[in-house]
């Protein structure tokens, strides 16, 4: 099975090389995204593994299936960079739905407490031995309400994380978690309590800027908002201008939705075209990650392994229901899924 391996770090090199010294698998590191521009490079290989900024859209798909691609595999779990659609029939997709939560949640976590307690400012004054506390004061958490949107593994993890602080936990999902005990509410009631919010949702076609003017409107005066899911989920103008107005007292972000020209790569010495993302930086109350909340050691390993499982099952035409993606899933009537089946 040789694999065409994209938008590749050190780190990943280091994971994957370890685990297929003595498998069938033959990977080739490509530095680039996967795009329409870089999509040739695929020509010859059995399937892709790309990672959240790689753009697999139809045309994508289109040449990868000409040139004998047989499956994507992603190296991650949020799926919303590939058109499903397009690729039922043709290639099939696979995903890592949970590599290490508990990194994602912890990382949102840290992001709050460092903003929160304006470590990140301390740190640097005391670098230039300036010891004075002024403009550092921050809030307790005990007793604060934070409302957590998304409650799959990374969210439960975060709602326990938040609990272990003595927070008032309100959240919501669009599939409730029958019989937990979690203090679910509409939408509407997180955004008007919550003195925190933190997204751990997927980015859908229901979930695209949940954050905009309207439901920023509706939050607390100061609220903290933190984002460790997708970029897509928050309209960045309006984010922007909560913060302008004073509304919203401080964002953490590890994600961004124009991020995919940008994140994981070195443009110190670029010019920054991205007014926004501009401005957002240079808010005194922004923090800002270029997405690594999943990046830690046991996160790093659980992706290689899965992914290394989900190439291992295809190349030997295993069924693996857990980790296949297409439109269809969650369809009863037509997942071939509920036949203990490959999705076509």
């Amino acid at each position: 099975m040789k694999i065409a391996f994209f938008d590749t770090k050190d780190y990943d090199i280091e994971s994957f090389d370890s685990l297929v010294k003595d498998t069938d698998i033959e990977i080739k590191y490509f530095e680039p995204k996967l795009n329409i521009d870089t999509v040739k490079l695929a020509a010859g290989f059995d399937g892709v593994c790309v990672f959240v900024n790689d753009s697999i859209t139809k045309e994508v798909i289109d040449e990868l299936y000409k040139n004998g691609v047989k499956a994507i595999f992603l190296r991650c779990a949020g799926f919303n960079n590939i058109d499903l659609k397009a690729a039922f029939g043709k290639i099939h997709v696979y995903r890592v739905p949970a590599y290490s939560p508990y990194a994602v949640a912890e990382h949102a976590m840290a992001l709050y407490l460092t903003s929160n307690r304006r470590i990140h400012k301390a740190y640097n004054r005391t670098r230039e031995y300036n010891f004075s506390l002024s403009g550092l004061t921050g809030n307790d958490l005990h007793g604060k309400t934070v409302g957590v949107i998304g409650t799959g593994k990374i969210g439960r993890i975060f709602i326990n994380i938040c609990k272990g602080f003595g927070m008032n936990v309100i959240a919501y999902d669009l599939f409730p978690i029958k019989d937990s005990d979690i203090n679910y509410a509409s939408l509407e009631t997180l955004f008007k309590e919550s003195d925190v919010i933190s997204l751990h949702c997927p980015l859908t076609k229901e979930t695209t800027h949940m954050i905009n003017k309207d439901t920023i409107a509706l939050m607390k005066k100061g609220v903290a908002i933190i984002n460790t899911s997708r970029g897509g989920l928050i309209n960045s103008e309006d984010l922007l201008d909560g913060i302008k107005s004073r509304k919203i007292g401080s964002v953490c972000l590890d994600v961004y939705e124009e991020e995919g020209s940008l994140f994981f790569e070195n443009k110190s010495g670029h010019i920054m075209d991205d007014s926004t993302l501009l401005q957002l930086i240079a808010m005194p109350n922004v923090l800002i990650t270029s997405h690594q909340a999943f990046l830690t050691k046991e996160a790093l390993n659980n992706i290689a392994k899965t992914t290394i499982d989900n190439i291992n099952k295809f190349y030997k035409d295993e069924y693996n229901s857990e980790y296949e993606v297409c439109y269809r899933c969650g369809n009863e009537a037509h997942c071939a899924k509920k036949r203990n089946a490959k999705c076509f």
